[in-house]
């Protein structure tokens, strides 16, 4: 679909349905459905008001649901400038988002204020208590704030981001992390450490909710995709034919692999949980064309919008996202603009919680 802007993707939405806190319980979210093969009128599509306990009423026996596995990492850090290793610059805190790391080690930043730091300042991190724990030289500069960060050696890098990074919760959050932000901005069944964002579809998930899924015959397999710019840095251009997305990090396991390649011969219907599962599974689709999928890990910065041919994903389970957001326009290119819209406008009517810890939408 051609001669699209990204202003044709607005909706208003009221502050106060933006989630800041999680449900009480993890699982309790409301669950809009859109069952895209029972309407014929895309503006007044047909949708039914459940909550997330209702999702295995909707999945068959022989189903495959796909989940994104990566976890989140304590990637908020605050230090302090020093013109070299030692000398603090005491004229604040710096805010450090640390987004992924490159092949040699080091570390693509979102800093602000990034006016302050310059390639060969160094950054200082300290504890509670005062004491430095890690160092980082600026060793490159790009737009928007972003920086490379050149980390110097430490015994666990992850266990230093475990004490005194924060839980990079997204800036509609008008509050800091807290402790229960942890356990509850991660999927119950997160493994595979990278993300600087959730994949938000998959917080809604309980134990006995997957099983409850599993019993039903649904298999289940996951992809890992590390969530980074890619998923959420702000789009700067107009229209939507010149939009370029941020490579994000992914693995395709074997045994994903060969799950994948068996539903798809075999017919059965493949449900994706997330956009970031979703943009997985359709970039490795397109490397092979007709051929089997194949183990492999890589990076993507594949862009879904209205008019894509989906290869893989025959249904999805998602958040709902921001206006004018790239995550919007993939949601739209598998359900159609003007359908997600109109069941937006509904969640708006109803009610619903937006964003990451918001409600959810299945669409079959």
């Amino acid at each position: 679909m051609t001669g699209l802007r990204v202003s044709d993707f607005d909706f208003h939405l009221p502050e106060e349905l933006i989630a800041q806190q999680p449900p009480v319980e993890r699982g309790a979210s409301r669950m809009l459905v859109l069952d895209r093969q029972r309407d014929d009128v895309p503006s007044t599509p047909h949708l039914e008001d459940k909550t997330f306990a209702d999702l295995p009423d909707f999945l068959n026996s022989g189903d495959l649901l796909v989940l994104n596995d990566s976890r989140v990492i304590p990637a908020r850090l605050f230090g302090r400038r020093a013109t070299s290793r030692g000398k603090q610059d005491p004229t604040g805190l710096i805010e450090v988002l640390l987004t992924s790391p490159d092949a040699e080690g080091n570390w693509h930043s979102l800093v602000r204020p990034g006016k302050k730091v310059r390639v060969g300042d160094w950054m200082e991190f300290d504890t509670s208590t005062g004491q430095t724990v890690l160092w980082a030289e600026v060793v490159g500069h790009g737009e928007f704030g972003e920086r490379t960060l050149r980390f110097s050696p430490v015994p666990d890098f992850f266990a230093l981001l475990d004490a005194i990074g924060h839980m990079p919760l997204p800036p509609y959050i008008h509050r800091d992390d807290g402790a229960a932000d942890r356990e509850r901005y991660q999927t119950v069944y997160s493994a595979a450490r990278g993300s600087v964002a959730a994949p938000t579809a998959g917080l809604h998930f309980t134990p006995a909710i997957l099983e409850a899924i599993t019993a039903r015959g649904v298999e289940i397999a996951k992809v890992t995709l590390h969530v980074g710019l890619g998923t959420f840095a702000p789009l700067r251009v107009d229209n939507v034919a010149d939009i370029q997305l941020h490579s994000e990090r992914y693995t395709l396991s074997a045994a994903t692999a060969e799950t994948l390649n068996r539903a798809r011969a075999e017919g059965r219907r493949i449900i994706a949980v997330g956009t970031t599962t979703v943009r997985t599974l359709e970039h490795c689709a397109l490397q092979v064309g007709a051929a089997p999928l194949q183990p492999h890990s890589g990076e993507t910065s594949i862009f879904i919008s209205p008019g894509f041919d989906f290869r893989l994903v025959n249904a999805l389970l998602t958040n709902f996202h921001l206006p004018q957001s790239s995550l919007l326009m993939l949601v739209s290119a598998f359900a159609g603009r003007e359908r997600v819209l109109a069941a937006y406008a509904h969640a708006v009517e109803q009610k619903y919680q937006f964003f990451s810890y918001g409600d959810c939408m299945f669409i079959a």
